[in-house]
């Protein structure tokens, strides 16, 4: 079964998200402070991490920051809803998803299961091939394993799954909205920004100068697609 490390300085949060998340089964850590978090991190396996993004010492941010240096499990940020810049400044540097505070339990659990299914399973009933190659990605579903131009590139879940999308149909334009449902699993509604956060930083770690991308292209006013025959 599953682990998920909860992580917030408020008590009661994190006895909330307990109570939400022990009967879907999943072992559940609980951390208090950033520090605890990473001492955790680096000892246990964690298959996604609740983290909150203000707290003391060691805050949310620096925490997503640390754990991106060895590994690319889930992370959802729990946020106020006043924390709009810090939830892009999450998904920038490497969070997955974000849920609002005060929760609403449906949505947690929800939000979990569709992290923790994208990380571990191939979504969509039609069987991929194992690799996908345009110009010099190499993309391995099986190993979850991206390379360009030969280097071995890390990226976040939501990352991974964006390019696997992209690279299935390249050529095709895909709107930020229908990007949402495919890889979120969920209506689009009241998203804006989230997939393009993911598309900048991804751009970042495949493109050589990602002002001038070779492989992800903006069609204006429509969306996004991989360029064929790159």
């Amino acid at each position: 079964m599953n682990t998920v490390l909860i992580v917030d300085d408020d008590r009661d949060i994190v006895n909330a998200l307990e109570i939400y998340l022990r009967p879907e089964g999943y072992t559940l850590l609980k951390a208090y402070t950033g520090l605890e978090a990473m001492e955790i991190l680096e000892k246990e396996h964690v298959d996604l991490v609740l983290l909150d993004i203000m707290m003391p010492g060691m805050d949310g941010m620096t925490v997503v920051s640390k754990l991106r240096t060895f590994s690319n499990i889930p992370v959802i940020l729990l946020t106020a809803k006043s924390e709009d810049t810090d939830k892009v400044l999450g998904l920038n540097i490497g969070a997955d998803d974000y849920v609002t505070k005060p929760f609403n339990p449906a949505e947690v659990i929800a939000r979990v299961r569709s992290q923790l299914r994208r990380f571990t399973q191939l979504g969509g009933a039609a069987k991929a091939p194992d690799e996908l190659v345009i110009g010099g990605i190499v993309l391995n579903d099986d190993a979850k394993q991206v390379t360009v131009d030969g280097s071995e590139i890390s990226l976040t879940p939501m990352e991974f799954n964006i390019l696997k999308l992209l690279m299935e149909h390249p050529g095709k334009v895909f709107s930020s909205r229908e990007i949402y449902r495919q890889i979120w699993n969920e209506d689009p509604i009241g998203v804006e920004g989230v997939v393009a956060v993911h598309i900048r930083h991804l751009r970042e770690k495949i493109e050589i100068d990602p002002s001038e991308p070779r492989y992800i292209k903006v069609v204006w006013g429509q969306g996004y697609k991989m360029e064929a025959g790159k």
